[in-house]
């Protein structure tokens, strides 16, 4: 059952980092945290077609980073809570763990460390 838990979320942890892993879903990440926008108007700067944005946009909402809402014929996209949270929880464990290694190298250069 635990195991079953943790490899769920490591699952979810490689969706929600695979969605960063391209520069155009990251740029268009950082369009929307300047608020809620239209499909077109976050597609306008790349100049691909169409269908092949809207490859990035599904990824997006698959894994958790945005949220679209279709009002009429206006699909509008807006940022999502759930992945910053995955990523900033295993981010902050990984701070962690480096900020404790590097505290325990420190003491050992200082000559702190008992043996």
């Amino acid at each position: 059952m635990i195991l079953s838990l943790m490899e769920q979320y490591s699952q979810r942890l490689d969706v929600v980092f695979q969605a960063l892993a391209d520069p155009t879903r990251r740029a268009v990440l950082g369009q929307l945290n300047k608020g809620p926008a239209s499909i077109s108007e976050l597609a306008k700067p790349f100049g691909m077609a169409l269908p092949s944005f809207m490859k990035h946009i599904r990824l997006l909402e698959e894994s958790g980073w945005i949220q679209t809402r279709k009002v009429g014929r206006v699909r509008t996209c807006s940022l999502e809570k759930k992945a910053f949270k995955a990523a900033d929880a295993w981010l902050s464990a990984q701070r962690a763990q480096w900020e404790a290694r590097f505290d325990r190298l420190d003491a050992l250069v200082e000559g702190r460390v008992d043996d």
